[in-house]
């Protein structure tokens, strides 16, 4: 509960505050950069992002994992592609804040069926 309230006292009340729907990942600093020049692409970590907020979807991230079967599909998913632990709870961090922007601007509530859709838990 406390964990829902930071997330969202981070990200402020203002419905108008982000232009887009990668504007709150990007201040979360869940999304990666791309930095690509010819034949070299390198992929990192946001470091200019609201700290507080990173460590509270970070944390968030963790507990979707051992909590909801589709985050921990979604999880397993990225693991088994190879991507580090840290690197698929930041990838987990950034669907989830997706789902938390889909949600509040279409004034629904949060649905595991819906959420995870094309993500099936292994049986």
């Amino acid at each position: 509960m406390v964990l829902g309230a930071r997330v969202l006292g981070e990200f402020g009340d203002a419905p108008k505050r982000f232009a887009d729907t990668k504007a709150p990942k990007n201040y979360a600093g869940t999304s990666p950069i791309t930095r690509a020049s010819g034949a070299r692409r390198v992929v990192r970590a946001r470091y200019a992002r609201n700290r507080r907020l990173g460590d509270a979807i970070h944390q968030w991230a963790f507990c979707a994992m051992r909590g909801s079967a589709g985050a921990r599909a979604y999880y397993n998913a990225m693991r088994n592609r190879g991507i580090g632990h840290q690197a698929a709870l930041r990838q987990l961090g950034n669907r989830l804040v997706g789902i938390l922007v889909g949600c509040l601007k279409t004034n629904t509530t949060y649905h595991e069926d819906t959420a995870w859709a094309p993500i099936q838990p292994a049986s």
